[in-house]
């Protein structure tokens, strides 16, 4: 998740996404313009002594809302980083920490998949929840009577704070419960089947969450339910693929440099197109001699004039900053590299930069549905030309 870096601790870079500046305001508001009723609860169920009417008057409401606001995204962040600490300490990289629309999120470079790992990765953030939230009642319980703002603002976090901890403790994977659950469930099982069950109990908790949200008129509860459904169905298949091409590489399932179709890069525009045309070919590595040089797209073609194709060669429109992966990669480390840069096929190339082969999307998906019922790569056959392959660059 992309974000503006506002800073980095213990070396995580925290960001802040677009979201989170439409949300911090709207919590302010809804704290603000709530703030009797928010005092009234807080007497009731914490004895706070405070007198709502003493914060209903001027600025007061939207100030103490801004000031619980930031309070509760401060308790959100700390949240991130206790997942953070822990998973540090068991040797995993952290990308950064964003704050954004639904709170906080701690980005891996990679999921654990020892359970012991995830289950105290997973527990920590609402540990940290807790702990905040006891340090929060504790400046509330200090605070001298008649000090209604600090009595509201502490009062506030040390109550949200508590429900956070518990709210992110709902096994909906992959929320925090829903890591627990996982983490347990792959004590005695495959943590690809785990990681599918509890994908299955979080996909449920969505759709509750979503219906509870659409009879109350509660935008962010669906909004969040969609969010748990999506990133349950992504984790979910992401780990399966992984499980599915372990130890399986790229050389194992490219189509190989014997069955494709290259192009010079001196060659005209317009025979280009007519290549495209005749062999329904939507790109082509642009090799000299055995060396890739560049790929060049149908897109890259449409660019020229048709009055110009014949004065232009594919060297003038030829993309050369090609991304490209050798035999020896991880077949799961491709798919990743396509989904990142946004491509349905890599060049692959020896250590020499001659090229070997091409893996596309239909190469891996193929692969995938051989290796699940029961095929392993060896036996992977009737690999696709390339213009057969429905992916473009």
């Amino acid at each position: 998740m992309r974000g503006l870096k506002i800073g980095t601790v213990l070396g995580i870079p925290v960001r802040l996404n677009w979201t989170f500046l439409i949300v911090l305001p709207l919590f302010a508001y809804l704290i603000g313009s709530q703030v009797e009723m928010i005092a009234d609860v807080m007497n009731e169920a914490l004895g706070a002594g405070i007198d709502p009417a003493a914060l209903a008057g001027g600025l007061t409401p939207w100030i103490l809302g801004l000031s619980a606001a930031l309070g509760l995204f401060a308790g959100v962040l700390l949240h991130e980083f206790g997942h953070s600490v822990v998973a540090m300490r068991y040797g995993y990289e952290i990308e950064s920490i964003t704050l954004w629309l639904l709170g906080g999120l701690a980005s891996f470079t990679e999921f654990p998949e020892d359970w012991k790992h995830e289950f105290w990765i997973a527990v920590a953030g609402p540990i940290v929840s807790v702990a905040v939230g006891v340090g929060c009642y504790a400046v509330f319980v200090l605070a001298p009577a008649g000090s209604n703002a600090v009595l509201f603002v502490f009062g506030y976090l040390a109550l949200l704070n508590v429900v956070l901890a518990v709210f992110n403790m709902l096994p909906a994977f992959p929320m925090d419960g829903g890591r627990v659950l996982r983490a347990l469930l792959a004590r005695n099982q495959p943590h690809a089947q785990a990681t599918q069950r509890a994908a299955a109990v979080g996909k449920a908790f969505a759709f509750v969450m979503g219906i509870i949200g659409l009879l109350n008129f509660q935008l962010l509860l669906i909004v969040l339910a969609f969010f748990i459904y999506i990133a349950a169905s992504g984790e979910a298949q992401q780990t399966t693929l992984k499980a599915a091409f372990e130890d399986v590489t790229v050389g194992d399932v490219m189509t190989g440099r014997e069955e494709l179709h290259t192009v010079a890069e001196d060659t005209s525009v317009a025979e280009l197109m007519s290549r495209m045309f005749e062999e329904r070919h939507t790109g082509y590595p642009v090799l000299r001699g055995d060396d890739l040089v560049g790929m060049v797209t149908l897109e890259d073609a449409r660019s020229v004039r048709e009055v110009e194709r014949d004065a232009y060669t594919v060297g003038d429109v030829m993309a050369t900053n090609v991304v490209a992966v050798g035999p020896e990669t991880d077949a799961m480390t491709a798919l990743q590299t396509m989904q990142e840069h946004g491509v349905g096929r890599l060049p692959v190339v020896d250590r020499e930069e001659r090229l070997v082969g091409i893996i596309s999307r239909s190469d891996l998906m193929t692969a995938f549905n051989i290796i699940q019922t029961g095929g392993t790569p060896s036996i992977i056959s009737g690999r696709r030309q390339i213009g057969d392959d429905p992916d473009v660059f």
